[in-house]
């Protein structure tokens, strides 16, 4: 099994996958939900090969699955997710096996995803354009 995979099994994914589900009950469009998830690791994955970019699927998906994990955090206090993301990421990607240095690359992608800035790596610029390219946000 990989570990990014582990990461889907995981208790406090899960517990925080559910919270943010009932916090976005009554949203129509741009649920923080699997298909968001899966769709931000497909694209990201896509342009990691297409830049021909030395980064592992397990790394994108890892990624892509905990970049909005805090975004019940953000509904009840205020708390900007890609803060409370990387905080709840860090202990899950221990838990999982995850290295010291995958971690750092994950949560800076994590904390990146949201705001365009100036990125320190390519990582977190693809998180961020496969974050974006996954909704059709500017139609909504």
């Amino acid at each position: 099994m990989e570990r990014y995979q582990k990461i889907a099994k995981h208790e406090k994914f899960q517990y925080y996958m559910e919270k943010t589900r009932k916090a976005e009950e009554k949203r129509i469009f741009c649920r923080h939900n699997w298909d968001h998830l899966l769709a931000v690791a497909r694209i990201a994955y896509i342009l990691v090969l297409e830049e021909g970019l030395d980064i592992s699927r397990d790394l994108v998906y890892a990624t892509a699955f905990l970049h909005d994990i805090g975004k019940a955090e953000q509904y009840q206090r205020g708390i900007p997710h890609e803060i409370e993301s990387a905080i709840l990421a860090e202990g899950i990607l221990k838990d999982c096996g995850y290295r010291e240095d995958e971690i750092r690359m994950i949560l800076g992608a994590i904390l990146h995803h949201r705001v365009y800035r100036d990125f320190h790596t390519e990582f977190e610029k693809i998180i961020y354009r496969a974050d974006k390219l996954s909704r059709p946000c500017k139609d909504c």
